[in-house]
């Protein structure tokens, strides 16, 4: 019953999402730099120097079963990533205490970084902000947001996933805002 309550509560937040495009094929990547659940630091440019590709991937909280499902696919598949020379790094808006559970879930043992401030995800164009009313709607199926991601202005991210290539070029986009679609790993491998 309570995964249902669940499914319906993400449905709400799908409604919230037509003003975001994401970026296209062909744009050159925003270029960031942050500190990752780690410790280590993340820079696009560093890392695009020592692999052939970074494969990027918003998700928006441990609390949601399909960035769950998402991140323990990636990690399940992160060797053959890995083989083919990209590097994983995962962007969420929930809290450093929130990512620890992210891992506990799925294992993730790739990057994962706090988007404190948006900045990443603004780049990349994949921030909206939920209304009051979804918010309400949410904190009455247990979430709130305020606890999971440290603020009080609701932003979380569409579900996206770049790969970048070495020239800094995204060569892959998956950007769709229903929710529960994400990229495959298959769709990610062929563009490394």
């Amino acid at each position: 019953m309570k995964k249902y309550l669940f499914i319906m509560m993400l449905a709400f937040a799908g409604l919230q999402l037509s003003a975001q495009t994401g970026l296209k094929k062909g744009d050159d990547a925003p270029t960031f730099s942050a500190i990752d659940n780690s410790g280590k630091s993340v820079d696009l440019k560093t890392l695009l120097k020592a692999h052939k590709s970074v494969a990027l991937f918003f998700y928006r909280g441990e609390w949601c079963p399909y960035c769950n499902k998402h991140i323990q696919q990636l990690q399940d598949s992160l060797q053959l990533l890995s083989a083919k020379g990209a590097y994983v790094i995962a962007v969420t808006p929930e809290t450093k205490e929130n990512i620890s559970k992210t891992i506990q879930k799925t294992r993730a043992s790739f990057s994962i970084v706090q988007d404190k401030g948006y900045s990443i995800m603004k780049d990349y164009k994949v921030n909206y902000t939920l209304d009051d009313a979804t918010v309400e709607k949410y904190k009455s199926f247990g979430l709130d947001l305020n606890k999971s991601n440290g603020n009080t202005d609701h932003v979380l991210p569409v579900p996206a996933t770049y790969v970048i290539n070495q020239s800094g070029k995204i060569a892959f986009v998956h950007f769709n805002k229903d929710y529960t679609r994400r990229a495959s790993v298959n769709d990610i491998m062929q563009e490394l």
